[in-house]
C-alpha cells in the first residue's frame, strides 16, 4: 500500500480535549466540559512558560530608543528577555544583564551613553526593561529575542499555538490536569505519562550547538 504522501496532521483543542478525557476514562459531553478544560488548557500553557525557553516562541524585536529615557515597557505577550543587544552604525554590541539589586546599587543612572547593561522587571501587566547607561541619542536599537506566550484557547476549534512535537505532552499534559478534578484514580499514572512526554519534547526543542570549554591556567 502507498503512504498517504501528506505531512500536515494536527490537532485541534477540541481534539486535545477528547482525547484527554478518554485517557481519564471520561466521556467529553457537556459545555462545561469543554470550557473546564479549555481553562486547564490555558493553565498548563502558563506552567509551560515556567518552566523556561520554547524556541517556536522566541522572536527578534528591534526598538528604537529615545535620548535620554532608561526605561521601556514591552509588549504584553512578552514572557522574558533572553538576549540583547544595543546596535549602532549598523553593528550589534552586546549587552550584560543584570538583577535588580545590581542596578539598583549604580549610583547615577542618568548617566548617559551607550548601553551595555539591562535589566527586567518583570510586572504583572507587562515587563520593563532598564539600560545603563541611559540612552544618549535617538537613533541607536535595542536587539532582542523575548519568549512570547502561548496563545490562549479561547474556543474548542482554535487550533493549539504549539509545534507537532509538542503535541503528545499537551494531550498528557492535558489529561493529568483532568484527572485531578475529575479521575483521582489516574492522576499518578498520567502524571508520569505527563513528565516522560514533557521531558523528550523539551530535549528535542533545542538548539543543538557545538560547546567549546577552554581551561583558564593562572601562573604563580
Amino acid at each position: 500500500m502507498a503512504t498517504s504522501g501528506s505531512q500536515d496532521w494536527s490537532l485541534d483543542a477540541s481534539d486535545v480535549i477528547e482525547e484527554a478525557y478518554e485517557r481519564c476514562g471520561l466521556e467529553f459531553r457537556s459545555g462545561y466540559d469543554a470550557r473546564t478544560a479549555r481553562r486547564s488548557m490555558n493553565l498548563l500553557f502558563a506552567d509551560w512558560a515556567n518552566r523556561g525557553i520554547k524556541l517556536w516562541k522566541m522572536t527578534k524585536v528591534e526598538l528604537t530608543l529615545t535620548d535620554g529615557t532608561a526605561n521601556y515597557t514591552l509588549g504584553t505577550d512578552t514572557v522574558d528577555v533572553t538576549d540583547a543587544a544595543i546596535q549602532r552604525d549598523s553593528t550589534d554590541y552586546l549587552i550584560e544583564r543584570i538583577s535588580r539589586n545590581r542596578y539598583h546599587s549604580l549610583p547615577k543612572k542618568s548617566t548617559e551613553g551607550r548601553p551595555t547593561q539591562y535589566y527586567v522587571d518583570r510586572q504583572r501587566a507587562a515587563p520593563v526593561v532598564y539600560l545603563y547607561p541611559t540612552p544618549e541619542n535617538s537613533t541607536d536599537k535595542l536587539v532582542y529575542y523575548k519568549m512570547e506566550r502561548i496563545e490562549d484557547i479561547d474556543a474548542s476549534s482554535n487550533d493549539p499555538d504549539i509545534p507537532y512535537h509538542f503535541y503528545p505532552a499537551l494531550v498528557s499534559g492535558l489529561s493529568y490536569y483532568l484527572s485531578v478534578k475529575k479521575a483521582p484514580d489516574r492522576t499518578q499514572m498520567l502524571k508520569a505519562l505527563y513528565d516522560e512526554d514533557m521531558y523528550r519534547a523539551e530535549q528535542t526543542d533545542r538548539d543543538d550547538t557545538n560547546m567549546r570549554i577552554v581551561p583558564r591556567v593562572a601562573r604563580i
